[in-house]
């Protein structure tokens, strides 16, 4: 036999030769892969041994030499998981990244997955294996498929099974690895990461194949860990930049991207519900839910192609994840700050929940409503009524609105028609801001049908007037660009008081 080599030892793709440990699903998997006909899905993180799992369980079982493999992300296999319905006896198949199929064939799987649960051929089994909650969109093309079907979720390593890995790599290699508790830890729970971290420790420390004698290693894992992201920042910096910018760079936006993409590097799973994190995340509520709601996001994703290896969306689920370990490992070590200025964000802090909140009466509302469609383009924080009705329902009206227009906008924006001093709720949010005139934080826009001195606090503050003759969208996106000016202005204001 062979010397084992460090390559082959600590491998960082394919199946195992020494170092395979089984994650705590196996039992279970294994007794799902041999019951006839039942489909079976199989979620969670990449990189945590789901196909290898698999590969093992089969051979075990002995049935790995008759199955087919299929990879989703492949054309010539699309082909042929498109035909499985129709094919009388398909044995036993299972597809890899099943998550990446369009939603008409994945339509199709899931029909397909009830006919084989109902009639359960002895010569036909099914296996999906993609990443978390990936199986909740074929219940959404067939509600009634969840009971017919095993699912079963891979969740990170413990750390336990973790150490078992670099205990078998050290025994192939005959080293101890001093610090292998630190890079069970920092490995997250992903069996490839911890591969990459130990057979970067031993090249680190010259061990490139077996030693004829124990060796111990001692490289300390900050030394290890700044060599592996070295090289993963060739591979991933520009992915994680293209996407924090997203489809153009708003510097005085709330940056949604940017965050979407920090709360994902903060998961356990790698899987990010945006509307889990929407809830959570009052300051960036209505900049991220917009891009989602408007289809951006999905949109994005589709005219940036590359992003597709490192990152999944799926807006069935609405749900953003990690598809590559590695990618995962460089975002958990990124420093936030610094990367968000060189991406061009100089403040990621917001203290105030909205940049702006409307203040209109009902009749100039059609303005209203062109003003914050286009300062929300610009991706600011806006609070305008009717996108926060749903937050509005079944609540105290008047304890809803009157911390907002009091402090929890930076800017108020009123929209000063006929009819505003006339309104009961004008009268109300009028209430609220109006000792923010001397604070700086009111922006009158005045109708050229209004005489700008009908509203003693407004007219005393410099505002804008918008001609009722003139193009109106035109003046709404110079009072867009100014107020955001003032905003910039705002911001870089508050940085150099917290500097």
């Amino acid at each position: 036999m062979s010397t084992p080599r460090i390559e082959e030892v600590f491998k960082t793709s394919g199946v195992p030769t020494f170092t395979f440990v089984r994650p705590i699903e196996y039992e279970r998997l294994f007794v799902f892969l041999r019951t006839p006909g039942r489909g079976l899905v199989i979620e969670g993180p990449s990189g945590i041994g789901k196909t290898t799992s698999v590969i093992t369980a089969l051979d075990e079982l002995g049935t790995l030499e008759g199955t087919r493999r299929l990879n989703a992300r492949r054309a010539t296999d699309r082909e042929l998981i498109a035909e499985l319905p129709s094919t009388p006896s398909i044995g036993v198949v299972v597809i890899d990244d099943f998550h990446k199929l369009g939603d008409p064939l994945k339509s199709a799987i899931a029909d397909f997955l009830k006919t084989l649960a109902d009639e359960e051929p002895l010569d036909s089994k099914l296996v999906l294996i993609g990443i978390n909650n990936a199986g909740d969109s074929l219940i959404h093309f067939a509600a009634d498929l969840n009971s017919r079907l095993d699912t079963l979720r891979f969740g990170t390593n413990p750390e336990e099974r973790i150490l078992d890995v670099i205990t078998k790599g050290e025994d192939a290699l005959n080293v101890t690895i001093e610090n292998k508790a630190e890079i069970a830890i920092d490995a997250g729970g992903s069996f490839q990461i911890v591969q990459i971290l130990c057979k970067e420790t031993c090249m680190i420390a010259r061990i490139l194949e077996r030693c004829e004698e124990r060796t111990s290693v001692r490289v300390s894992l900050e030394t290890v860990r700044d060599a592996v992201l070295l090289n993963l920042a060739r591979e991933f910096l520009t992915h994680a930049r293209t996407f924090a910018t997203g489809p153009r760079l708003r510097s005085t936006g709330r940056q949604p991207y940017l965050h979407m993409l920090h709360w994902l590097a903060q998961t356990r799973d790698w899987c990010l519900r945006l509307d889990d994190a929407i809830a959570q995340q009052q300051n960036h509520r209505t900049s991220v839910r917009r891009i989602i709601d408007k289809g951006y996001l999905e949109g994005f994703l589709r005219k940036n192609p590359s992003l597709e290896t490192v990152l999944h969306y799926d807006p069935v689920t609405r749900t953003l994840a990690i598809e590559d370990p590695k990618f995962q490992y460089f975002l958990r070590h990124l420093t936030w700050s610094k990367f968000a200025r060189d991406v061009g964000f100089p403040n990621t802090d917001f203290k105030a929940t909205y940049d702006f909140a409307l203040s209109f009466a009902g009749p100039d509302r059609p303005t209203a409503e062109k003003l914050a469609e286009q300062l929300n383009d610009h991706e600011v924080q806006v609070f305008y009524d009717k996108d926060e009705q749903y937050q509005i329902l079944a609540e105290s009206v008047e304890d809803y609105l009157a911390p907002i227009y009091r402090s929890e906008a930076e800017f108020v924006i009123v929209l000063l028609g006929k009819e505003y001093p006339r309104r009961i709720w004008t009268k109300f949010e009028s209430d609220q801001f109006k000792q923010r005139f001397g604070e700086h934080k009111v922006i009158p826009i005045w109708f050229s049908d209004v005489s700008p001195g009908f509203f003693d606090a407004p007219s005393l503050v410099g505002g804008y007037v918008i001609d009722k003759t003139g193009d109106e969208d035109l003046q709404i996106a110079e009072i867009v660009s100014l107020v955001l000016k003032k905003l910039a202005d705002s911001r870089a204001g508050n940085t150099e008081q917290d500097g």
